[in-house]
């Protein structure tokens, strides 16, 4: 015989809940009728997800409130100015990726063996041009002229000069100084008869050092201030005897981040020494090129701008501060954003 089981049916009397079978429900006798309060019922119910539908409460406090749900306002974004020792660089995300490492890595290995080469060729030309001090000089602007140019084509920085008319002069020449490419630049770009000034230290430095010193460049000791400015007047006289420009950074070093750096006292000196003009030289986008502590390069644009000269027959050695807050303007006009200072 087949087993049924007996439909259950609900019934509500006076506040009460009453469960039993469909025909008990329907007869006068409810002795066999399961009759549940209103807090049983209410559970039996509730087990079977039919709370909603079947409160037999008349206490308001009693009824659930639906949970509340609060929704968090995003936080405001609040932009901080950049430190002073932060890169600034809006195309950081070109620096992911093996590959673009890969390249990076194998120009730089590729530079560095081709200066070697260059270096140790001209190092052998200098040796046997010793009793010839000014054929020197010119062979060292060669060999940068050169090296330079080699370096920067394997690189692949394409590369805009502008204002070339006021480089093939007789001057101080002056640069800003973020990235290694700054080197490689003055070295291709500043003409014939010009030498440098850098860190005595520069000597220590393989075949480049030596090559340095034998080109007659000269050198300067930076921790003794006394001895740098002494340095200094003996460079001026050494290039208005010898018909010399000079290649200098007023900064002293290279800027971590692009931005331009305080310039020193040492070009004004040159200038009140020599009394030749200063031509300001802005390089734009080497420091995306190559940072300054990194090993990856890019081939982003660079631009090079050689600003028309500065006089300097009229300086005197009481102005000194006003010169290079006056120049250091003059930079500050002519780079982009990125690279002026932070006040």
């Amino acid at each position: 015989m087949r087993n049924t089981v007996p439909e259950l049916s609900f019934q509500i009397f006076s506040g009460k809940l009453i469960l039993g079978t469909r025909e008990n429900l329907c007869s006068s006798n409810f002795a066999k009728t399961l009759t549940m309060d209103s807090t049983v019922g209410r559970s039996f119910l509730r087990n079977r997800r039919f709370d909603s539908f079947f409160n037999t409460s008349t206490d308001s406090s009693n009824v659930k409130e639906p949970p509340k749900i609060t929704v968090k306002k995003k936080e405001e974004v609040r932009f901080r100015p950049r430190a002073e020792n932060e890169y600034v660089d809006d195309d950081d995300d070109d620096d992911n990726g093996w590959f673009c490492t890969l390249i990076s890595c194998v120009r730089i290995v590729t530079c560095f063996v081709t200066m070697m080469i260059t270096t140790f060729i001209w190092a052998l030309i200098m040796f046997l041009l010793l009793p010839w001090p000014f054929e020197r000089i010119r062979q060292g602007n060669v060999y940068g002229h050169v090296t330079g140019r080699l370096l920067m084509w394997i690189l692949g920085n394409p590369i805009k000069i502008e204002g070339t008319e006021f480089s093939n002069k007789r001057a101080i020449y002056i640069s800003n100084h973020a990235s290694p490419i700054d080197i490689f630049l003055v070295m291709w770009l500043t003409p014939t008869g010009t030498v440098g000034i850098a860190k005595k230290e520069i000597i220590w430095y393989p075949l480049f050092g030596q090559l340095y010193v034998l080109a007659k460049h000269m050198r300067i000791d930076r921790s003794n201030p006394t001895s740098a400015i002494q340095s200094m007047k003996e460079a001026a006289q050494a290039i208005v005897k010898n018909n010399l420009s000079l290649i200098i950074f007023p900064e002293g070093t290279r800027s971590k981040n692009g931005r331009l750096l305080p310039f020193k006292k040492g070009f004004v000196h040159l200038a009140l020494q020599s009394r030749l003009p200063i031509v300001p030289i802005v390089l734009t986008g080497t420091h995306r090129a190559w940072r300054k502590g990194s090993l990856h390069v890019r081939p982003t644009p660079i631009n090079v701008k050689y600003l028309p000269s500065i006089s300097t027959n009229d300086w005197t050695a009481d102005n000194i501060d006003d010169y290079i807050k006056m120049v250091h303007d003059i930079y500050v006009k002519n780079l982009p954003e990125s690279q002026k200072p932070l006040l």
